[in-house]
């Protein structure tokens, strides 16, 4: 009877884990824009614009969702895990990247941002409780690796450590932390929910600061700009995060978040298509590489602290 039992559950465990690889996935492709689109826009609006402005637009599409939906307010406790994530990922990342992006091409920051894979790890392991097996740190690295490997010797990277690549990797760091604690709070409150309540707590800042960039720096740009800034509204800041820490919620945090590896590869290939910097053969192979160790991260089979628990299933 404690056989059937076990068998019977092995397959939904199983079948969870994908529902999470495959929401991780839609949302490592959606993000795989932001860094081009954060691109085009930043060379027509003033970066403090672009971060905090398309924060204020998906807030107003955050309590929108949240009005429609009936949600509950969450708890005291909640909201500091909340101010955790809005630090993170609605002010943290955008405004960094912002930043460092009006001097540096998006092909430069995906050097960067190679190392959010294991920024995210190990803030699954200090805010979540989760605790992979040594075989999946040696898919991290063999994964970053053959991705930084494959950016040095395309000449990506050129000369010292500039100021862009501080505010990069202060991005990295802040979205890795809002990442983890957003994947793990999802489990209470659902994906969807997680980003829409820090994106509303946030709100009193985000619009503070965007009233002020614009009127030192009114907002003025073409169809192009605005498009990416509507993108980077939508898309970036509001619907991918709800694939995203759907699938941290359901898949496990560090397990996850390892698809981000492809990342890097895949804002090359957009980089190309949409500000037109050259793709080589060993961008394919490099893909190739990074799939490949995603794959190994998945065949780690040790439990993790996190793993055994309910998963929330709210959107």
């Amino acid at each position: 009877m404690r056989d059937q039992s076990n068998a019977t559950l092995a397959p939904a465990i199983t079948a969870d884990r994908l529902v999470g690889l495959g929401l991780g996935a839609l949302g490592v492709l959606a993000f795989s824009l932001s860094l081009p689109f954060t691109r085009v826009a930043v060379q027509q609006l003033d970066p403090w614009f672009v971060a905090f402005g398309r924060a204020v637009g998906a807030a107003l599409l955050a309590w929108a969702y949240l009005r429609l939906t009936g949600a509950p307010p969450p708890t005291p406790r909640q909201w500091r895990r909340l101010s955790v994530v809005a630090l993170g990922v609605v002010v943290g990342f955008p405004l960094f990247t912002s930043l460092a992006l009006t001097t540096q091409t998006s092909a430069h920051g995906a050097v960067v941002i190679t190392v959010l894979p294991a920024m995210t790890a190990v803030f699954a392991v200090l805010r979540a409780g989760e605790r992979p097996p040594p075989l999946f740190w040696v898919a991290i690295a063999a994964g970053m690796l053959a991705v930084l490997a494959f950016l040095v010797t395309s000449g990506t990277v050129r000369g010292a450590l500039s100021a862009a690549d501080l505010f990069l990797l202060v991005a990295v760091i802040l979205c890795g932390l809002g990442y983890a604690e957003g994947g793990a709070l999802a489990r209470e409150l659902g994906g969807a929910r997680t980003i829409c309540w820090a994106l509303v707590l946030s709100l009193p800042v985000t619009l503070t600061v965007t009233l002020g960039a614009a009127w030192l720096h009114p907002p003025r740009a073409g169809a192009g700009a605005w498009s990416a800034f509507a993108y980077l509204t939508a898309v970036s800041m509001f619907l991918g995060f709800f694939a995203w820490y759907a699938g941290l919620a359901r898949g496990g945090i560090a397990r996850v978040g390892q698809i981000q590896l492809a990342q890097p590869v895949l804002t090359l290939l957009w980089s190309a298509l949409l500000l037109g910097e050259e793709v080589t053969p060993a961008s394919i192979g490099a893909a190739v590489v990074v799939l490949g160790c995603v794959v190994l991260t998945q065949r780690t089979r040790a439990p993790m602290a996190t793993m055994g628990r309910c998963q929330s299933s709210k959107p």
